[in-house]
């Protein structure tokens, strides 16, 4: 059976060591967050995922959600009885602000705890996720009135939230969507239409389901111009705020899909049901963009969690796996055979997992911290430089953390050879959970062309010059200190692949833009895998100054900071030369066939 432990120590390494975060104390809500604080939610995090969520991830897969004749979606046995604890303690509005009914702390403690609750139960994360995206994109863009409607029982979890995109024949080019509004005169509308592959669209968990919807009023412009936001409650809103007549919503069916089982992915068919603009017409997509950049960093955030319990599970096999003989000569002479975690190929395979999820997870609270910064300072300046490289990560974060997290659970699924096959360890579970990360919220291709064909260029390349002078600048700092020197020096040639790479698509790119879609992919992970070197370098030089501090305690968990921080740089960071090389290959023999030829 799979196991599952919540990585509490790792997460305030990378908290406290090398964000730092309590020098942020000034910022709201992070005042809050003492160092006590926040071990003490990380540890109430960890077992409810790992005595309340985990348990019900294999028998959730199995059982699926189930639509009844009427439309009604119950979810997997235990779920509801899961989620009113999630509910009931709080976690939805972890992060919300007070006066809305959350408790205000930052966001990248709620995304330290998100990577727990995911890992444990990925589908039934998704959930309280959606309903959270939901909460931001009312937050910004919602009306007094919205606000007070709604955000009250969602940050509470009574209702929960949806987005609502996809259409049977559009997926990204959202301009061809033909949900359409009609006003009716007393500031609602008629929403009719219908949307495909809508995650928690329908189930029992909540006593409402807050739509958000994207349609076009009639008259509207074609295209991405003409498009608006609503909402659309499952159930009319009372006026003393409760749940009144069913509105014109329905699950038409549940998608049958490779995995997430125990999350409902619906047809929803809307059918004149009422719903409410929400911000102003025809920016539908400004409005849904808030939601979309966090559930792209929450998805990006899934690709590390997936990735860590596979892992976990691989390494716990490999100790107890009997299979053949050191090649050094034997382990265990009193055993039939080795286990086969002495093979160097087993080391390899796990080894790179592991400097994935470690690296990966400090990115991804790196990153919620710029989020925190960009929303929360009083200073214009500091805002600015935070939300230009929020913008700038949030592909990247989304596609290089949801590609490697899909590889390394296949890797993690190898480990196990033909037992990893079977259903029995849980591991092709977590292969068939870890696929639609690369898929949902913006394919990964899509994500790497936002990257290179709007990210880069964007405020004249703001974003990626900071980058380029903060992790330059580190690699200068700690240039002259002998025991950093492995990772400044493998650090500052992988930036100096990203830095040749971006040049090459400023001279290569403007006149023929096929250069920069062949080459975007590679450009995306050449940036993922500089930013996983450099938060290596971040964490070896905080694992070195502790250690020289005399931390005896915790020697050896430092000690394999180190260890793995080598092997990254050695042995993974080297592909940004493969990646840089792929960039300047160009795009000549890419799309040289003709169309037919394929």
């Amino acid at each position: 059976m799979p196991v599952y432990k919540a990585p509490v120590t790792d997460t305030l390494f990378v908290l406290d060591d090398v964000l730092d975060i309590g020098r942020h104390g000034a910022l709201p809500g992070f005042g809050e967050a003492s160092a006590e604080t926040v071990e003490a939610i990380l540890t109430e995090a960890a077992k409810l995922a790992e005595d309340v969520l985990f348990p019900l991830n294999l028998s959730g897969d199995r059982e699926g959600c189930t639509r009844q004749a009427d439309g009604r979606v119950t979810t997997p046995q235990g779920f509801r009885e899961a989620f009113g604890l999630y509910r009931d303690s709080g976690w939805l509005g972890l992060a919300i602000p007070e006066e809305h009914g959350g408790q205000g702390l930052p966001y990248t403690l709620h995304t330290a705890v998100g990577e727990y609750f995911s890992a444990a139960n990925m589908a039934f994360t998704m959930y309280p996720g959606l309903t959270q995206g939901a909460i931001a994109a009312i937050l910004v863009h919602g009306s007094a009135e919205q606000k007070a409607t709604y955000l009250p029982k969602m940050v509470e979890g009574r209702w929960t939230g949806t987005m609502n995109l996809t259409e049977p024949h559009c997926g990204t080019d959202l301009g061809l969507l033909r949900t359409k509004a009609v006003p009716q005169g007393d500031g609602s509308y008629r929403i009719t239409g219908q949307k495909i592959f809508i995650s928690a669209g329908e189930h029992d968990l909540s006593d409402n389901i807050v739509h958000l919807v994207l349609a076009r009023i009639e008259g509207a412009p074609e295209g991405t111009k003409g498009i608006s936001l609503f909402i659309v409650p499952k159930f009319q809103v009372n006026e003393d705020g409760t749940p009144g007549a069913a509105n014109g919503v329905t699950c038409g069916a549940i998608e049958h899909k490779m995995g997430i089982h125990a999350n409902a992915t619906c047809v929803m068919n809307y059918d004149g049901a009422i719903g409410q603009l929400i911000g102003t017409e025809n920016r539908g997509l400004n409005a849904m963009f808030v939601m979309m950049n966090e559930a792209r960093l929450g998805v990006g955030m899934q690709g590390l969690s997936i990735a860590e319990v596979a892992y976990q599970n691989a390494a716990a096999y490999a100790r107890e796996r009997l299979q053949g003989r050191a090649l050094t000569g034997a382990k265990a002479p009193a055993k039939a055979a080795d286990p086969i975690i002495v093979h160097p190929d087993v080391r390899r395979t796990l080894m790179t997992i592991r400097a994935f999820t470690e690296a990966g997870r400090a990115f991804t609270l790196w990153t919620a911290l710029k989020s925190d910064i960009a929303h929360r300072s009083g200073d214009a300046a500091e805002r600015q430089a935070a939300d230009d490289l929020l913008g700038l990560m949030t592909p990247i974060l989304k596609g290089v953390m949801t590609d490697r997290g899909f590889d390394h659970t296949v890797m993690a699924q190898q480990v196990f050879g033909g037992h990893g096959y079977i259903e029995e360890h849980g591991m092709s579970q977590y292969v068939r959970d870890a696929r639609i990360a690369m898929i949902y919220e913006g394919a990964n291709g899509i994500q790497a062309l936002d990257l290179v064909g709007r990210k880069l260029g964007q405020n004249g390349g703001r974003a990626i010059m900071a980058l380029f002078k903060e992790i330059g600048d580190f690699c200068e700092e700690n240039r002259s200190d002998e025991k950093l020197v492995v990772y400044t020096k493998a650090l500052k040639k992988g930036l100096g692949d990203l830095q040749a790479a971006t040049m090459w698509f400023m001279a290569n790119a403007l006149a023929r833009p096929d250069n920069a879609g062949a080459g975007s992919t590679d450009y995306m992970h050449l940036s993922g895998l500089v930013m996983l070197g450099y938060m290596w370098a971040k964490m070896a030089k905080a694992a070195e100054e502790k250690l020289a501090a005399g931390e005896a305690d915790n020697a050896a968990f430092l000690k394999a900071k180190l260890v793995t921080a080598r092997f990254f740089m050695e042995r993974l960071l080297p592909e940004t030369a493969l990646r840089k090389a792929r960039i300047e290959a160009g795009a000549d023999t890419t799309m040289a066939l003709e169309a037919d030829r394929f």
